[in-house]
């Protein structure tokens, strides 16, 4: 299979290199995420998702964060099928950027287990750097054997725990093919859990009502 080199460590096949690179282009997924009904979350030129989340409140936009942590299978029924998975990886983080982007950070709940998330990861990894991620310490053979026992933790606890998912190296940029790396589904809500709690992921929020401030007073 041919894949390309991302970030010195991580390998990407060219189909999920290709995903990623659709992001800066905005076209329309022919695909529904699991709550498409509800927030009507499809990306495209003349959609802005930021504003249709920012418009559901704190409450509203935790019921869509509860969706990010759906079973794999909740995405449709031919996740076996390479392209499909990474459409869906592309999209599951497409879905969490808008969020983060639309509404503090801090008020947000990904999962119905975010405390036992937090308290667990910052007991096993006190000083992890989650500003700027070092693919190595999620990637290396000695950091996989390091992270095992934690991501085993939550099999029974979490949907999907080890399911493929994208996650952003450095904190205050969005997912491109040079800040973005695989993780397991657990790493990445522990991670994102811990940048949203400790205000890490508030550049992203605050970023963003700027830009829309600046927006509306030049209209």
């Amino acid at each position: 299979m041919l894949t390309n080199q991302l970030s010195g460590a991580v390998m990407l096949t060219n189909q999920e290199a290709a995903i990623l690179r659709l992001r800066r282009s905005k076209r329309v997924w022919p695909f529904k995420t699991p709550f498409t009904n509800h927030i009507r979350v499809i990306r495209g030129i003349n959609m802005d998702t930021g504003d249709v989340l920012a418009s559901l409140g704190v409450e509203g936009a935790t019921a869509a964060a509860h969706a990010l942590s759906l079973p794999a299978e909740a995405y449709g029924n031919d996740a076996q099928l390479e392209v499909m998975w990474a459409m869906k990886a592309y999209n599951h983080a497409e879905v969490y950027f808008n969020l983060i982007s639309s509404v503090d950070p801090k008020f947000l709940k990904l999962t119905k287990s975010d405390d036992m998330i937090y308290t667990k990861f910052r007991e096993d990894f006190p000083d992890f750097d989650i500003k700027i991620l070092d693919a190595e310490l999620l990637k290396s053979p000695e950091a996989k054997e390091k992270w095992r026992p934690f991501c085993n933790h939550f099999e029974h606890l979490v949907e999907d725990f080890n399911y493929g998912t994208l996650l952003r190296l450095d904190c205050e940029k969005d997912y491109t093919e040079e800040n973005t790396i695989f993780a397991t589904r657990i790493q990445f809500f522990a991670i994102e859990i811990a940048r949203n709690r400790e205000g890490y992921n508030s550049v992203v929020y605050n970023t963003s009502a700027k830009t829309k401030r600046q927006k509306k007073e030049q209209s």
